[in-house]
């Protein structure tokens, strides 16, 4: 019998390498992750996108730290102070120093905006998989809801309900915006699972005797996990607006406590002679929400699952192209 000799394997191939750590000296499976991280640090917008996030999240939650001065203590000895050396941002009608009231502001508004996204993910996310997985009744039934929820004036119905639980504090106004955030992701996920369904991969587990709710858990939720990111990223953004435009007419965020809305709420009528109480926390605003876009855009290229497979076209130059006709 003659051996066969094993074909030499490429050290740089995904196949023919082994992972050092792994004992069973399997190959390293190529992950999704890392040709999704790639082309997001290849962005150049989602990486400043992100380091703004960082820099805004850092100044947030650090910033408070940085000063002497409380969010709600008042300095009698500097009314409408402007920007100095003791008061970075000046100060407001009552001595309150505006920098620790914005990063104190900027804070809530990023918490508020974080856990609405979240919440409205989970929720949609779920509705959205066991309607489309499940279908009759249950279909209809969810979607039912979905229809009239969106049919409801949300922000009408936020500021009616949120001003009669001012003693359950700010957790209920973030319940209260997740509960009329998600019903278009929600559809959005039905609609993919309708098509995933169909898989054979599904289909398989199903006739092994999978359980539904694992099969919707491990099988669908990560093939729609690329667009719930995506969503995510978007929501955080208008989730902090929705808190801001609720904050500023008086129905979010209750004193003493602030956020970006109230800060812009109480900073817009002085702002023409004292423009320190109304720019800072609106270029922050501003600066968070232009961050979150370019994420979200990164997000969105990275996770495409054609980009980047279309061959590229090599460019003749004419001096080529005048030598081939000659030979021609």
């Amino acid at each position: 019998m003659t051996a066969v000799a094993a074909e030499p394997t490429d050290p740089d191939s995904p196949v023919g390498r082994a992972d050092p750590a792994d004992p069973t000296g399997r190959p390293r499976a190529t992950g999704r992750g890392r040709l999704v991280l790639a082309r997001l640090l290849a962005a150049r917008g989602a990486v400043a996108g992100a380091v703004l996030i960082l820099l805004l999240f850092a100044l947030a939650f650090g910033g408070p730290y940085l000063t002497p001065w409380d969010y709600a203590a008042p300095d009698f000895s500097a009314l409408h102070q402007p920007p100095s050396a003791e008061h970075w941002f000046g100060t407001n009608g009552v001595g309150q120093d505006v920098f620790a009231q914005t990063v104190r502001g900027l804070q809530k508004s990023l918490v508020i905006g974080l856990l609405v996204a979240l919440f409205s993910t989970v929720l949609a996310s779920v509705v959205g998989a066991c309607a489309g997985y499940f279908g009759g009744w249950a279909d209809r039934a969810l979607m039912f809801l979905v229809d009239l929820l969106l049919v409801f004036p949300s922000f009408l119905i936020i500021t009616i309900v949120s001003s009669r639980l001012k003693s359950a504090g700010w957790i209920a106004f973030v319940l209260l915006l997740a509960l009329f955030n998600w019903m278009i992701t929600a559809r959005v996920v039905r609609s993919m699972t309708l098509s995933l369904r169909e898989r054979e991969f599904v289909r398989a587990a199903r006739f092994m005797g999978v359980r539904p709710l694992r099969i919707i858990s491990r099988h669908i939720l990560p093939n729609v996990a690329s667009f719930l990111i995506i969503d995510a990223t978007i929501a955080v953004g208008g989730a902090v607006m929705s808190e801001t435009a609720l904050s500023y007419f008086g129905f979010g965020v209750k004193a003493p406590d602030v956020s970006l809305g109230t800060l812009l709420a109480a900073g817009t009528s002085e702002a023409p002679v004292f423009p320190w109480m109304f720019y800072f926390a609106a270029g922050l605003l501003v600066l968070f929400v232009l961050a979150v876009n370019l994420v979200g855009d990164g997000l969105r290229d990275a996770l495409d699952p054609t980009a980047g497979d279309a061959p590229r076209r090599s460019r003749r130059s004419p001096r080529s192209c005048r030598s081939w006709r000659k030979q021609k």
